[in-house]
């Protein structure tokens, strides 16, 4: 019984990674502001992230966002990094669902954080992968901004702590 759970979870991750590559889109697309290359913008109505490269450029990312009455708008810093970082439910969600274990190991196939997370200061916000590809383009977080895997170990790549996130409506 314990190998056939070790093979099903071994199938999970890796059709969530067939899933996550195939609907991956990240293209380079116009942007008309005065965001600072090096900066990330979120249209949350768009579900959209962009990561802006400078001359009027930016990467375009499908996100999913906070779900009604739990989005926010404003702006935030980068000020935690972690790949595969375990998670602890924040009070708020154990409420909602107290079936959760307080602390779900990092690489799990149950852990909702996905391969990487940019930890936010504001709130208890961050921008992560997924175990749940098909969230991706939905209003469905607490909040948080849910990427595909590949497209937030792409994206880690390129900040760093102290990057500047403008989340609009």
């Amino acid at each position: 019984m314990q190998a056939v759970r070790r093979l099903l979870a071994i199938l999970i991750v890796a059709l969530t990674a067939i899933a996550a590559t195939a609907a991956s889109a990240r293209d380079v697309v116009p942007i008309r502001s005065g965001y600072p290359a090096g900066s990330i913008v979120v249209l949350t109505n768009q579900r959209t992230l962009l990561y802006v490269i400078g001359n009027g450029q930016a990467i375009r990312y499908p996100v999913g966002v906070g779900r009604a009455g739990m989005a926010w708008h404003g702006t935030a810093s980068i000020d935690t990094m972690l790949i595969r970082p375990d998670w602890s439910p924040p009070r708020d969600i154990r409420r909602a669902e107290p079936h959760l274990p307080r602390v779900i190991a990092g690489g799990s196939p149950s852990n909702p954080m996905g391969e990487a997370v940019l930890g936010l200061n504001r709130g208890n916000y961050a921008i992560h992968g997924t175990n749940s590809p098909s969230s991706v383009g939905h209003f469905v977080s607490h909040g948080c901004i849910r990427m595909y895997n590949r497209d937030i170990l792409d994206l880690y790549r390129r900040v760093g702590i102290g990057t500047r996130v403008y989340v609009l409506p």
